[in-house]
C-alpha cells in the first residue's frame, strides 16, 4: 500500500502515521519526492484499508500496490534505481558492458583476456568458476581458484568482476573475490539462496529463468529487497520457446515491460540465447536500441579450444566492432557507453 502526505504535512502528522503502522506490525519506507513525501508500506497489507489513512492529518491519498512485487515494482519506488560498481552507474544514462570468457580455464587466459577487453572498452570482467553444466560430464569450473585468479585479473586492469553463484556453501568466497554476484538462470527460483544472498552488501546480477515470466522473475527480486539488498540489476538471457534456430528465444520486449513494471536496471546477455557469435553482435545493437542498461558478451581469445561456449563467444576485434557500433546507437537514444 501507499500513503501519500500532502506537501505541508509536518514532521508530526507524519509520525502519527508512523506510530499506527509500527503498532500494527507494519514496516514502511518513506520516499522523498519533490514536492510529495510517499510512505510504501510492507507487509500483509489485506487487512488495512486504503480509508483507514485517509482519516489522518496530512495525508493526501492512500491506495493499495496491485503487484505482489511491492518494494521491485515502479508504483511503489517511481524513479530508477542506480547500482554503482566501481566507476559504472548501471541504471542511469550509461551503458553498462560486462564482457570476459564462459569458464576461467586457467590464470594465464583470465588475465590476457582481461586485459584485452579492458583495453577496448569494457566496463566489468566475467568469468565463471562453479559453471552449471547440463552434463555432468562437462567442464564444470576451476572453483575457489578461478575466483582467485578473476579477482587478481580485476586488479590488475583495475576493474570490478562478476561471477556466477552455485551454492549456499559459497557465499563467502563470493564476498570475497568478486565485486557483483550474478545468479543464473538455474537459480532465479532458488528461494533459500536468494534469502541468504539479501543479507550480502554487494550489488546482485539476477538472470532471467530459462521458463520464467516477468512477473515471476521480479518476485524473485523480491525476495532480495524485501530482505535488505536493494542493489539488484535483473538480466534478460533468453527464454525456452518452440523455435530451435537458436538455444532460447531472447526477449527483447521484456526490456521495455520491465522498465514499465519496475525501477530495477536491466541488462542483456546475447550470447547464451543465441549460441553462435555471427548472431550475438545484431542482438546486442538491438538490446541497447530497446533501452537495455547495459550488455553482457562472451568473448575468448581462441573460442575453438574454449572449454565452454566456444561457439557463441566473440573474437577480440568482434568485441571491439560490436564497441564502435552500440557507441553509436547508445547516442542516437541519448545514452552514452560507460567508461572506466
Amino acid at each position: 500500500m501507499i500513503i501519500v502526505f500532502k506537501s505541508n504535512a509536518s514532521e508530526e502528522q507524519k509520525k502519527r502515521v508512523e506510530n499506527y503502522l509500527t503498532n500494527h506490525g507494519f514496516e514502511f519506507h518513506p520516499i522523498q519526492g519533490e514536492e510529495y513525501t510517499v510512505y510504501g508500506i510492507i507487509g500483509d497489507t489485506k487487512r488495512l484499508l486504503p480509508e483507514d489513512f485517509k482519516v489522518f492529518e496530512g495525508v493526501s491519498n492512500a491506495f493499495r500496490i496491485l503487484e505482489s512485487y511491492k518494494l521491485c515494482s515502479r508504483t511503489f519506488h517511481p524513479r530508477n534505481t542506480k547500482v554503482k560498481i566501481g566507476n559504472v552507474t548501471i541504471g542511469g544514462n550509461e551503458i553498462a558492458v560486462i564482457a570476459g570468457p564462459c569458464s576461467i580455464e586457467n590464470e594465464e587466459m583470465i588475465h590476457t583476456i582481461s586485459k584485452d577487453i579492458i583495453k577496448r572498452g569494457a566496463n566489468l570482467i566475467r568469468g565463471g568458476a562453479f559453471k552449471p553444466r547440463s552434463s555432468p560430464y562437462a567442464f564444470q569450473g576451476l572453483g575457489e581458484e578461478g575466483l582467485k585468479y578473476l579477482y587478481e585479473a580485476g586488479e590488475e586492469t583495475g576493474s570490478p568482476v562478476v561471477s556466477e553463484i552455485m551454492a549456499i556453501k559459497d557465499i563467502p568466497l563470493f564476498e570475497k573475490y568478486v565485486d557483483v554476484i550474478q545468479v543464473g538462470a538455474r537459480n532465479m527460483q532458488n528461494f533459500a539462496l536468494l534469502k541468504e544472498l539479501a543479507h550480502v552488501n554487494k550489488p546482485l546480477l539476477l538472470k532471467r529463468g530459462l521458463s520464467a515470466t516477468i512477473d515471476e522473475w521480479l518476485n524473485s527480486a523480491e525476495y532480495l529487497a524485501s530482505k535488505g539488498n536493494k542493489k539488484i540489476i535483473l538480466c534478460e538471457r533468453g527464454i525456452r520457446t518452440f523455435e530451435q534456430s537458436t538455444r532460447f528465444t531472447l526477449d527483447l520486449s521484456s526490456i521495455p515491460v520491465v522498465k514499465k513494471k519496475s525501477h530495477l536496471p536491466i541488462i542483456v546477455d546475447p550470447s547464451h540465447p543465441m549460441g553462435q557469435r555471427d548472431l550475438v553482435i545484431p542482438m546486442a545493437r538491438a538490446a541497447i536500441a530497446a533501452g537495455a542498461d547495459g550488455i553482457m558478451v562472451e568473448v575468448h581469445n581462441n573460442p575453438e579450444k574454449a572449454l565452454s561456449d566456444g561457439p557463441q563467444s566473440l573474437l577480440p576485434k568482434q568485441f571491439s566492432g560490436l564497441m564502435k557500433e552500440i557507441e553509436i546507437i547508445a547516442s542516437a537514444i541519448g545514452k552514452t557507453i560507460a567508461k572506466n
